[in-house]
């Protein structure tokens, strides 16, 4: 069984700063892309940044020069740093996964249970 579990998230002021992390567990034979997403209160849940299946990097628009991706492939692990946040980056981040469980087995894709980041003064 595998599990995506993050954490970091919490209450900052407007410029201020959060790490969030995200680690997988369980089976896993090989991750094939893994990332942030965001869902504020009445909007689609969206991307924020992700390792793509090609190892490259993908950025939100809006968090570009604010977040910075990361990894730790020997923990099975991905970080978000965010700097200069805003009150619009208020939502719950929900961590994502590619992945082959087991040899033989289909890729399928997993969902951490989110963790809330609120910016607010």
């Amino acid at each position: 069984q595998v599990q995506l579990v993050e954490s970091g998230g919490g209450l900052v002021q407007p410029g201020g700063s959060l790490r969030l992390s995200c680690a997988a567990s369980g089976s896993i034979l090989s991750i094939h892309a893994m990332g942030w997403y965001r869902q504020a209160p009445g909007k689609e849940r969206e991307l924020v940044a992700a390792f793509t299946k090609g190892g490259s990097t993908n950025y939100a628009d809006s968090v570009k020069g604010r977040f910075t991706i990361s990894r730790d492939n020997a923990k099975n692990t991905v970080y978000l740093q965010m700097n200069s946040l805003k009150p619009e980056d208020t939502a719950v981040y929900y961590c994502n996964a590619d992945l082959t469980p087991r040899t033989g087995w289909a890729p399928s894709t997993y969902w951490g249970q989110g963790t809330q980041v609120t910016v607010s003064s």
